[in-house]
């Protein structure tokens, strides 16, 4: 049976060393945000670091039907989040077929 889809999920660790304070991190955060939603197609989470005003930890999800569409996708996500946050951003992607994820 050929792979139905596939799915990435990036995890997405930001550092704001110009960011002064937990307001000036969430009006960054949010953008960037927005960013990844509107802009990038990817649906959003953040998932760490809520209280401290100098780090994030994200979690973006994409799907797609073709493989090779679906890394380019996260490619240009992470140029996108290099090009914002160029010394303070780390991504890891994990890409699965939906037919590996149903066999788990």
């Amino acid at each position: 049976m050929s792979p139905s889809g596939f799915v990435a999920v990036l995890v997405i660790d930001l550092h704001f060393a110009d960011t002064g304070s937990l307001k000036g991190k969430r009006k960054e955060l949010s953008s960037i945000k927005a960013g990844l939603r509107g802009r990038l197609g990817a649906t959003v989470a953040e998932i760490d670091h809520h209280d401290l005003w100098q780090r994030a930890t994200l979690t973006a999800a994409l799907t797609g039907g073709s493989l090779g569409r679906l890394n380019s996708a996260a490619d240009n996500i992470e140029r996108w989040l290099e090009a914002r946050v160029p010394d303070g951003v780390r991504v890891q992607r994990i890409v699965a077929s939906v037919d590996e994820l149903a066999e788990r």
